[in-house]
């Protein structure tokens, strides 16, 4: 049988609620300076209605290890441009707060002060390989900071529902697309 009991080593209530006091101020005030610097401006990119400029780089470096195993290389470029039309489309139709605590996710990622300590990559998104994004990927989803942990189910779902819901992904999960009537 195997044992599920955690390690609690140096994890006990009081620390746990430090870090996650800690964890929630420190992204409270990155949002705050990524509104306050401009980095959250809300103009939308060209051929975007919500997504911006200062999102993209983030969202192309993030979609192509999440469709890994589902899309072939050669169709990869398709499926990013793909998803992000169809990401733009859903976050279109986000209530009024949910679309504002996205786009301060959003923002936190794309601000260099947050983005290193945060995600593990200090470089541009450009220039982060699949690794660096699988291991920030990893780091909020296995993270103490209920926050990390929220961020990342966000992404996952925000990504997987803009890419499933295009018929070029229906045929990898055997769906036959809806009947025709």
């Amino acid at each position: 049988m195997t044992d599920t009991t955690l390690d609690t080593d140096g994890l006990s209530r009081r620390r746990l609620l430090k870090v996650g006091l800690f964890g929630s101020a420190f992204l409270a005030t990155a949002g705050l300076t990524a509104t306050l610097s401009g980095c959250s401006a809300s103009t939308p990119a060209s051929g975007y209605a919500i997504l911006r400029e200062s999102d993209l780089p983030f969202l192309r470096a993030l979609i192509p290890v999440m469709l890994e195993g589902a899309v072939p290389a050669e169709r990869m470029p398709q499926a990013i441009d793909g998803t992000l039309q169809s990401l733009d489309y859903s976050l279109d139709r986000l209530s009024p707060e949910m679309l504002k605590l996205t786009v301060q996710l959003f923002d936190v990622l794309a601000l260099p002060i947050t983005r290193g300590p945060l995600t593990g990559v200090w470089g541009r998104w450009e220039n982060a390989s699949a690794q660096d994004v699988r291991n920030f990927l990893d780091r909020w989803q296995n993270s103490v900071i209920g926050l990390l942990k929220m961020g990342h189910a966000s992404l996952l779902q925000l990504v997987m529902m803009a890419w499933y819901s295009r018929p070029e992904s229906w045929a990898h999960c055997g769906y036959p697309g809806p009947p025709t009537v």
